[in-house]
């Protein structure tokens, strides 16, 4: 089979709509799954675990039990709310100690940073017990029931898609231990296109959950050889931190942009800087440029610039430290008093985040209930730590990556502690009975993309999956402006004589978008076309 051009999307989508229900996510039997699950009696709560679980399975790049998950959610009685389910750093990782232990040889402790991946990146992984809390107080069917697809998919083989497969190649070079290799690289080699794969260790322990529930990873033999593998690499957790962790429901925080209510993530999460933006972008009146011209992306540049700029300082753990009130129409209104026509110098990023770039995977769900979510699931990077616990099949997370071991830092380590969270679902209410739950997913991307998706169809009246197709652009960590290849040409050209730093980048690095709608009991669903992704519906 011949290799795709991933950097081709000429497919022409329409928005799906349905009925009964509608999964949009980035792999086609996943959202299967969740109309599976639809079908069998679940409400959205039950498919938006069964998709997630789904995708650990048939985009295990991108996902899996050893990482963390998140939702918000409208419920079919119109409450608003969120789930948090991201564990913290092991009670034993102070920064003198990860110091010591990360530290090259010769090289002074102090001037250590945190490494990209490794035991030390590990942090409470809070996917299991987030499935088993959204199935207990949203859902309508067990925890066994909505994982039954997932172990099907792992036992029983799928094929891999061009995408996935494509993200695949990185496991060749990330797994060095041989139980890793075993679990992840069938026939010791990253899988192609359209090949078969089963990952049976993971099956087992999906089987293992849905018979005795999430508490076999967090305090039986499960969260054992977690603890073990991680503490055998020199690293710091114990079933103590496993067994200690809980999911949180909490309230979303939320703004109006041009008379739509948008909901995002608090703190730990980023998605106080999709808010702080469409509040600048509102206060500047981006939205009043033609789509087509530069001034459109310069000013909301600017103004992502501004809210990244404040969140990626004042955003960590809020049990740790304050946070400002970037969501409010007034601190836009003060963020907005120097943009002017020319890019300004505003630097968004902070030392050793390694943030910037990540992989996760994100599905939305409505059903004719009235009941919509938008539910992600991730490790940070692709397969996470590189440590895969045991003989599990189970890859940890490396979201600590994000800590820094710098006392001044914002972000920095702290036993217990979460770390700064890239992930942030969404929702949207366009009117009194039209809500929508969306993402997009991508490390910096995400509020980015949010706010792009968003514009698009407030601003300029797109359908929801012309709104998710259109190109994008995003500011980049170092300053630049990155564009999509689409908007490469006269566009491109004038923003760079207007003195941005325009750079081009392939389209795998715009986010993952998916997003689901109910405009007074009509169900629509759009997928992203840079994914292998699916609307699936009944």
């Amino acid at each position: 089979m011949s290799e795709p051009n991933l950097d081709e999307f000429i497919s022409r989508r329409s928005t799906v709509y349905g009925r009964s229900g509608v999964v949009a996510t980035s792999q086609p039997l996943a959202a299967q799954a969740g109309i599976e699950t639809l079908r069998d009696g679940g409400n959205a709560f039950d498919a938006a675990v069964a998709t997630a679980a789904a995708l650990n399975v048939v985009e295990p790049t991108s996902t899996g039990l050893g990482g963390d998950v998140f939702a918000l959610y409208r419920t079919a009685d119109g409450d608003v709310g969120a789930m948090r389910s991201c564990g913290g750093a092991p009670s034993g990782a102070t920064r003198e100690r990860v110091r010591e232990a990360v530290a090259d040889e010769g090289e002074a402790p102090e001037e250590a940073e945190m490494p990209m991946r490794g035991p030390h990146t590990v942090t409470v992984p809070g996917t299991a017990r987030g499935w088993e809390a959204t199935t207990r107080e949203l859902g309508r069917l067990s925890l066994g029931e909505n994982l039954r697809p997932a172990i099907r998919y792992a036992t029983e083989g799928y094929p891999v898609t061009e995408v996935v497969a494509a993200q695949w190649k990185h496991g060749d070079d990330l797994f060095t231990d041989e139980h890793a290799r075993e679990a992840f690289l069938p026939g010791d080699r990253p899988p192609t296109v359209g090949e078969t794969v089963a990952l049976p260790r993971l099956g087992r322990s999906m089987e293992t959950i849905a018979e005795e529930g999430a508490d076999a990873v967090y305090e039986g033999e499960i969260a054992e050889a977690i603890a073990e593998e991680v503490q055998s690499k020199g690293g710091f957790m114990t079933v103590e931190d496993l067994a200690a962790f809980e999911p949180e429901f909490l309230d979303p925080v939320s703004t109006t942009y041009r008379g739509t209510e948008v909901y995002e993530l608090p703190p730990n999460n980023q998605g106080l800087i999709a808010l702080e933006a469409l509040n600048i972008a509102e206060e500047i009146a981006a939205g009043d440029a033609d789509y087509d011209s530069a001034d459109r992306i310069h000013y909301f540049g600017e103004a992502m610039k501004r809210a990244f700029h404040d969140g990626h300082r004042y955003i960590t753990d809020p049990e740790y430290e304050e946070v400002p009130p970037l969501a409010s129409k007034e601190y836009a209104r003060q963020r907005a008093a120097d943009i002017t026509d020319e890019p300004s110098d505003v630097s968004f990023g902070v030392p050793d985040a390694h943030a910037e770039d990540a992989d996760t995977v994100l599905l939305c769900v409505a059903d004719d209930e009235g009941n919509v979510v938008s539910y992600i699931n991730s490790r940070f990077a692709g397969f996470g730590s590189g440590v895969v616990a045991g003989d599990t099949g189970i890859a940890l997370q490396n979201r600590g990556a994000s800590f820094s071991l710098d006392d001044d830092h914002p972000n920095r380590l702290a036993p217990g502690k979460r770390p700064f969270h890239t992930l942030v679902p969404a929702l949207a209410k366009f009117g009194e009975d039209d809500w929508a739950a969306f993402g997009v997913m991508g490390g910096y991307m995400q509020p980015q993309g949010h706010v792009q998706v968003i514009s698009n169809i407030v601003d300029y009246d797109m359908p929801i999956q012309a709104a998710l197709d259109a190109p994008r652009w995003r500011y980049r960590e170092g300053g630049d402006l990155a564009l999509e290849p689409a908007l490469a040409g006269s566009v491109g050209a004038t923003l760079n004589r207007r003195g941005h730093d325009v750079s081009l980048l392939h389209t795998g690095m715009f986010g993952g978008a998916q997003l689901v709608r109910n405009d007074g009991g009509t169900l629509s669903g759009a997928t992203e076309p840079r994914k292998d992704g699916h609307v699936g519906t009944y």
